[in-house]
């Protein structure tokens, strides 16, 4: 019995060992593949792990970058709580080719972020639960320094522009990583064709690009901290 024991110790101690050096190799082929500045956090899910590697599939893989600097219309984005879980993760003895069958994706935005690749002069923050429930964010600014940082001329009436606005935009993420944001509705405002140039630079894309590969994002929703975005994928190469 006690030799049953010890032998069960050294086995699941090789067993640790063995799933240790893995995630330390796959985590380099990521970084490598997908072209990472940084390492990113790697769990092989399941027990035992060399039983895993000796059916050349894995029960599941987590992936975790804690930011990914991405750019949106040229500007950079912080991208935070990056993670990818792939499960039933088809291997090769090497490691050097990695497919899993399904993927879940998600990683967040900060508003402070995308206020910096917003207009000049806006200000995107929380909506509150009600709007946030309709997938709306908060944009705010001086309406006349949005209008001049935008190139838009008010004329004569300046004067009548010294005031600032509150208006709610719609959140939409389009094929590609593109978030799309519509402006709902304005306040009254009694500027002739005011409306139509205020819309045109408070609606505006952006396109997230440097994001990692095994993160396909296509859902997004506004959450108190930021937008969360979220995507499911099949087949997915986790590396190579």
């Amino acid at each position: 019995m006690i030799i049953v024991v010890v032998f069960g110790g050294l086995f699941v101690a090789a067993d640790r060992i063995a799933v240790n050096m893995a995630e330390s190799e796959v985590a380099d082929r990521v970084r490598s593949s997908q072209g990472l500045t940084g390492t990113p956090s790697v769990s092989i899910k399941g027990f035992p792990f060399l039983t895993q590697v000796f059916s050349k599939e894995l029960d599941g893989v987590d992936v975790g970058l804690k930011t990914v600097t991405a750019t949106a219309d040229g500007r950079p984005v912080n991208i935070t709580e990056v993670r990818a879980e792939l499960s039933n993760v088809k291997i090769n003895s090497d490691f050097s080719s990695a497919v899993a069958d399904t993927a879940d994706g998600s990683g967040r935005v900060s508003y402070e972020d995308l206020t910096r690749a917003a207009p000049q002069g806006a200000t995107v923050a929380y909506a509150g639960p009600e709007r946030a429930a309709k997938g709306q964010v908060k944009v705010s600014g001086s309406l006349l320094d949005l209008l001049k940082n935008a190139g838009k001329d008010p004329g004569r009436f300046e004067s009548l522009l010294k005031r600032e606005i509150t208006v709610y935009s719609s959140v939409e993420l389009r094929e590609g990583g593109t978030v799309r944001l519509r402006t709902e509705s304005l306040p009254g405002l009694s500027v002739p064709g005011l409306d139509g140039m205020l819309r045109d630079v408070l609606d505006y894309d952006l396109e997230l690009k440097g994001l990692p590969k095994p993160v396909t994002l296509d859902k997004v929703t506004a959450e108190k901290d930021g937008l969360k975005f979220s995507g499911t994928g099949r087949n997915v190469s986790l590396v190579g």
